[in-house]
């Protein structure tokens, strides 16, 4: 199967702190991939790595083949890797189809922002942003919200709103950093069937989390990071069976 992303040599130094140290692993095209581990492992910082919100100490991060470190997020945006983060980041002034807009925007040929939103765009590009955000919103089942302001929105929707405007980029590769933080057990079943309807058409996944049931349901590939390192990379089953990984992880 074909790696979509790959991951070499990757360290991410912080002053004295080293947070990613050699990290090297491959995303497959089409799977869901999770990225596991203890607080302070270096997950995040790994995801801020791959989508250019830090630039790596060493080592080099390449997308379909081609290398992008060093790159600025924007331009790894329009590469085809979208994502959300762990603490929503939406813009409270917009409605909730014109935060999704934003994503869809970013696959338009335009000018520069004006007031944030009032970008200067053909109307026709407009409304092809428009369009691609309904239909994002209709996908993660929040198209008859489209026209309310974030503020009358739950938590758990406001993470749908994140989700859906990562897809309106139509993106190759998702990636999702504690996607099902602060849900309940039935919003989690809700959220897994987002995220196999999201690769059932085509998008990478690649998501942090730290709800062992939830990554044990729904994911085909684990790399488990402990301190910066990789210390387990395999299928579900292998993974939580891992000794290593049960120590310094999953626990007995």
């Amino acid at each position: 199967m074909t790696a979509i992303l790959q991951i070499d040599g990757v360290s991410k130094r912080f002053g004295g702190f080293l947070a990613l140290n050699d990290v090297s692993c491959d995303v497959t095209e089409g799977r869901i991939h999770a990225l596991i581990g203890p607080n302070g492992a270096g997950k995040s910082t790994l995801l801020n790595v791959i989508s250019g919100v830090t630039e790596p100490t060493a080592g080099n991060v390449a997308f379909a083949g081609q290398l992008y470190t060093g790159h600025r997020p924007d331009a790894i945006h329009a590469l085809g890797i979208a994502r959300n983060f762990q603490h929503v980041r939406l813009f409270k002034g917009l409605s909730v189809l014109e935060n999704v807009m934003v994503g869809s925007d970013a696959q338009i040929d335009r000018g520069t922002w004006s007031d944030l939103f009032d970008f200067v765009v053909p109307s026709g590009d407009r409304d092809t942003a428009r369009r691609q955000a309904q239909d994002a919103l209709e996908f993660v089942g929040l198209g008859q919200h489209s026209n309310r302001v974030l503020d009358q929105l739950t938590l758990v929707d406001q993470r749908r709103v994140e989700i859906a405007r990562a897809l309106a980029s139509q993106p190759r590769l998702l990636l999702l950093d504690e996607p099902a933080g602060g849900m309940n057990p039935s919003e989690i079943q809700d959220l897994i069937g987002v995220i196999r309807k999201i690769r059932s058409i085509g998008i990478t996944i690649l998501l942090v989390e730290h709800h062992m049931r939830f990554i044990m349901t729904l994911a085909e590939w684990i790399t488990v990071l402990d301190a910066g390192r990789v210390i387990a990379d395999g299928e579900p089953e292998a993974v939580r069976r891992d000794p290593t990984v049960i120590a310094a992880y999953i626990g007995q």
